[in-house]
């Protein structure tokens, strides 16, 4: 209906050309929005207010002459003037139930379009270093990335969707490390663990596989391990860091060659883990980009030549430094280390600069909100190597903070107290979870209930929709039981018999699918589809609880069949969308 009324109100504008009311060269974004009081109607546009200017006469006085140019029309039943000049449309009831034949015609295809224009998007979403198990701040990034790769997709964009795995860095040393010191234990080695090392089970898990395949022959004692190290925290002149980083040193010079075996088994095992834990919560990725690949491809060297070359990059204190002050940083960052070492900035400017290679119109990172200081020396990159920083889209996500019986559940990575993926999959199930992670702005601070995630009741929102569809199915089965046939083509040819409130609405909530998916696209915020839905299921339930669909009369039953068939279909789209499943049956 919205179309239509956009249409009739182009032939308007140029009728207004033509009369010379306005410019011929004007050519205005004709904008219809849903009227919010019923009272006044079911659409509204602003146009003659914003050609009141073009036109040179008051709002209302171009308002009535748009009105009268758009006469009688089959699909809307009145038209008003209000306010300032803003125009309300009346739709014909029979016309809002065009939308259900709409519906059945396109099946899973209904509600997607092409607001994306075949525009080519990169999302790159997780990422997480694969030092260990994904936790439930994981969780979230994951269900928003991928929902916002389904919506755009379902917009009319091109979208792949990428992992972007940090395996190297001193973060991947340290987890190596972990393992081997977690290893030598295994042998029978007596040691400190370093307070600065991985510290959960998963690295005791990953030490099995290395003595598995190596028994003792990596085994050095500990006297040679921790001779000459700084010593920990708490220690007199202990350092952390520092005791850390010379823990690696000495199990690079004591395993030679054999280190990068271990750090391998090591990446390997956790990113399996990764990968099965994401496929578990209905995540999956077209590409897993090592950052490895950009140092063994020469990438990231050509990146800094490039901006040496553009005089973006200087020497100091042995250390090269990328001028990103230039361009509204607060200090410049440094690329390379005075010890030869690329920070993990020099990565991911190479990155970016490789995903803009690879032909892709729009970037879209989905990064921690702690990342949030990071953007501009990013953008800043991107300028400064001459591709446009405006095609970098990077949005931000607030960790969870999950909840049980009313208590806030701690969480530190570091030392291995937190709830993984895995287990929150587990407790509450792939759908809560994924639905509960987008039911608000991403940016927003999150409560994760995890008693209401898993009750059955009208609080629990993926649990009220989730049973609306079933609901449907279930009364289609008594139908069948009682012996009566579904003819959706009788159904459409009857729709004018459904004339009850609640029909109406159920017609009004399935027409605004298709702006539901555009609008959430276009603003990268899936949480707009998890409110429609508990919008659309709302009315169904309340279509349930005041009608019954199965009655004697055929042509009656046939029309409610047949709506309520079409509210089942758009529930399912908008259920996918989210990677949440329409169960038949509850």
């Amino acid at each position: 209906m919205k179309q239509q009324i956009a249409q009739i109100l182009s032939e308007v504008v140029q009728e207004l050309k033509q009369q010379q009311i306005i410019p011929q060269d004007l050519s205005p974004n004709i904008n219809i929005e849903n009227a919010r009081d019923k009272s006044h109607g079911d659409f509204a546009t602003n146009l003659a207010m914003m050609l009141t200017k073009a036109a040179g006469m008051p709002p209302r006085d171009l308002a009535q002459q748009i009105v009268s140019l758009i006469g009688e029309r089959s699909v809307i039943k009145k038209v008003e003037i209000a306010g300032p000049g803003f125009i309300n449309f009346f739709v014909d009831d029979s016309a809002k139930f065009q939308v259900v034949a709409e519906v059945l015609e396109k099946q899973d295809q209904f509600g997607r379009g092409n607001v994306g224009q075949g525009r080519s998007v990169l999302v790159e979403f997780v990422s997480a270093n694969p030092t260990g198990p994904l936790h439930v701040g994981h969780g979230r990034g994951a269900a928003y990335g991928a929902s916002v790769a389904n919506l755009l997709d379902a917009a009319g964009f091109r979208v792949s969707r990428e992992y972007y795995v940090n395996d190297a860095g001193r973060q991947m040393d340290i987890l190596a490390t972990s393992v081997w010191l977690r290893y030598l234990s295994k042998c029978g080695e007596e040691l400190v663990f370093p307070s600065n090392a991985y510290q959960g089970d998963y690295i005791l898990e990953v030490a099995d596989q290395v003595h598995e395949q190596y028994a003792d022959t990596l085994k050095r004692t500990s006297l040679e391990v921790f001779a000459g190290v700084t010593p920990d925290e708490g220690q007199e002149n202990g350092d952390k860091e520092k005791h850390i980083d010379d823990l690696i040193a000495k199990a690079k010079n004591l395993l030679g060659n054999h280190y990068l075996e271990v750090f391998q088994i090591a990446v390997d095992a956790i990113l399996s883990d990764i990968k099965d834990d994401l496929s578990g919560f209905k995540v999956s990725f077209d590409n897993w980009f090592s950052e490895r690949s950009l140092m063994d491809s020469g990438v990231i060297d050509a990146a800094i030549e490039k901006l040496q070359k553009a005089d973006k990059i200087y020497e100091k204190g042995g250390a090269l430094w990328f001028r990103s002050t230039d361009y509204g940083d607060e200090k410049d960052r440094v690329v390379v280390r005075d010890n030869g070492l690329k920070t993990y900035f020099a990565s991911d400017i190479a990155y970016h600069f490789n995903k803009l290679e690879r032909g892709f119109d729009i970037l879209i990172d989905i990064w921690g909100s702690d990342h949030h200081g990071y953007i501009p020396r990013v953008r800043a990159a991107m300028e400064a190597m001459q591709t446009d920083p405006e095609a970098l889209k990077v949005l931000l996500v607030q960790f969870a903070v999950l909840y049980r019986g009313g208590e806030k559940l701690a969480m530190s990575t570091r030392s291995g107290q937190f709830v993984t993926l895995r287990e929150l999959r587990e407790e509450v199930g792939a759908d809560a979870a994924r639905f509960f992670y987008v039911q608000r702005k991403s940016e927003q601070h999150m409560d994760f209930d995890l008693d209401l995630a898993k009750s059955q009741s009208n609080e629990n929102p993926v649990y009220y929709i989730q049973y609306a569809h079933a609901r449907i199915c279930r009364v289609l089965e008594q139908a069948e039981e009682k012996g009566y046939t579904l003819d959706l083509q009788a159904g459409l040819e009857n729709l004018s018999l459904l004339v009850e409130e609640h029909e109406t609405q159920l017609a009004v909530e399935l027409a605004k699918f298709p702006e539901i998916i555009s609008r959430g696209a276009l603003a990268y915020e899936p949480h707009q589809i998890a409110y429609y839905l508990k919008d659309l299921a709302h009315a169904l339930h309340s279509y349930y609880n005041a009608s019954q669909f199965i009655v004697e009369d055929d042509n009656l039953r046939q029309a409610r069949l047949t709506l309520i068939v079409a509210v089942r279909q758009v529930l399912q789209n908008g259920l996918t969308i989210l990677d949440v499943s329409a169960p038949q049956s509850m």
